[in-house]
């Protein structure tokens, strides 16, 4: 046996053992893949359990609810669609192979990011949904605020229940999407200012929180948990707003973050109008919302206009910041239309319904 002999019989099982390494150790990356789009102004299954604060309507004989919920106010269910966009984003912790980067490196819809790009190096599952749901109930309620405006409507900025934690004082008694008013008999304008009310109870002594729940006011008595030396009930706290009427969203709970706001906005001000704001045609798109209808920049946009493009929308709304990146995404024959706040989306979308050849603010310019 020859020297080159024995060292390719040594050589091939460390190639092998390398090569078995290479395929099979995680590798500190994170991937986006298009998700399901929704159309907000249609029905959702009806889970029981609602995102909001009046109650939801089912449809004849389907078991479905209507996504946008609306009580005290007439409703208009015209043609059309306004689809908000998801994106699949690969889950905290999750093991990602050398195959797997690579399919999803040549998949023109898909992208791959640094783990730290997209996830906390310590964050888990439970927290990245928990924030997600957040994100998704404070979207709605801005939504919400800025559509009414937009229709001329007063609202009133509120505190109100975000997220309830398991196995606390508030679970059972609170509910997602409480407005809190008074506690222990001082009036509460700030989710701060209620932290500090709260933590100021006595231990021992239970706590007194007037709020208001599907429009009427009520009274709940909670005694608070000591969570290092402060009282605690396990409620997280954010800014809600006092409406009109009762306007809620019931969207699926598995969808969280808050870039569906300018959809969400753009949904209730169609079904609070007479006519289809789309012209009867499928309007897509993705945003955050803020208290002045400004739109800002979300995540995965190049998966969220794939996933527009393969459930047939015909007109996308991008973010302003997001237009860099949006014009290197395969639309196909969607037309992407740039969004800087919910009122000139508005209007693009009546002009596009009235002339599909009409000008845009597009992200070229």
């Amino acid at each position: 046996m020859t020297q080159r002999t024995i060292a390719a019989l040594v050589a091939v099982p460390l190639l092998l053992a390398l090569f078995a390494v290479a395929v099979f150790t995680p590798l500190p990356y994170a991937t986006y893949a298009p998700g399901l789009t929704v159309d907000v102004l249609g029905t959702t299954e009806d889970d029981g359990k609602g995102s909001g604060d009046g109650e939801t309507k089912e449809t004849e004989e389907t078991g479905e609810v209507e996504i946008i919920q609306v009580d005290g106010h007439e409703v208009y269910r015209d043609e059309g669609q306004l689809r908000m966009t998801t994106v699949f984003v690969s889950l905290p912790g999750a093991e990602k192979t050398l195959p797997e980067l690579i399919g999803a490196w040549f998949d023109e819809d898909r992208a791959v990011y640094p783990y730290d790009a997209v996830h906390d190096e310590d964050e888990t599952v439970e927290e990245s949904r928990r924030t997600g749901a957040i994100d998704m109930v404070s979207s709605q309620d801005q939504a919400v605020a800025v559509a009414l405006e937009e229709l001329g409507y007063q609202v009133t900025p509120a505190v109100m229940a975000a997220y309830i934690e398991k196995d606390t004082p508030a679970e059972g008694v609170l509910e997602v999407g409480d407005l809190f008013l008074r506690v222990n008999g001082t009036a509460v304008s700030a989710p701060d200012q209620m932290a500090e009310l709260v933590a100021a109870t006595p231990e021992g002594e239970p706590v007194e929180i007037d709020l208001l729940r599907d429009g009427e006011e009520r009274t709940v008595m909670l005694l608070p948990e000591q969570v290092d030396g402060q009282a605690r009930v396990g409620v997280t706290l954010g800014t809600g707003y006092r409406f009109p009427f009762e306007v809620s969203v019931n969207i699926d709970a598995q969808i969280g973050g808050p870039s569906a706001g300018l959809m969400f906005s753009l949904a209730i001000y169609d079904a609070l109008t007479p006519g289809a704001l789309t012209g009867g045609k499928s309007v897509a798109g993705t945003g955050t919302i803020s208290a002045d209808g400004e739109v800002g920049p979300i995540g995965g946009i190049q998966q969220k206009i794939a996933g527009a493009r393969r459930d047939g929308a015909d007109l996308f709304l991008v973010p302003e910041d997001n237009c860099a990146d949006a014009l290197g995404a395969e639309a196909g024959d969607m037309r992407l239309v740039r969004a800087t706040t919910m009122h000139e989306a508005r209007l693009a979308i009546e002009a596009y319904a009235e002339d599909p050849d009409a000008k845009l603010p597009s992200c070229e310019d």
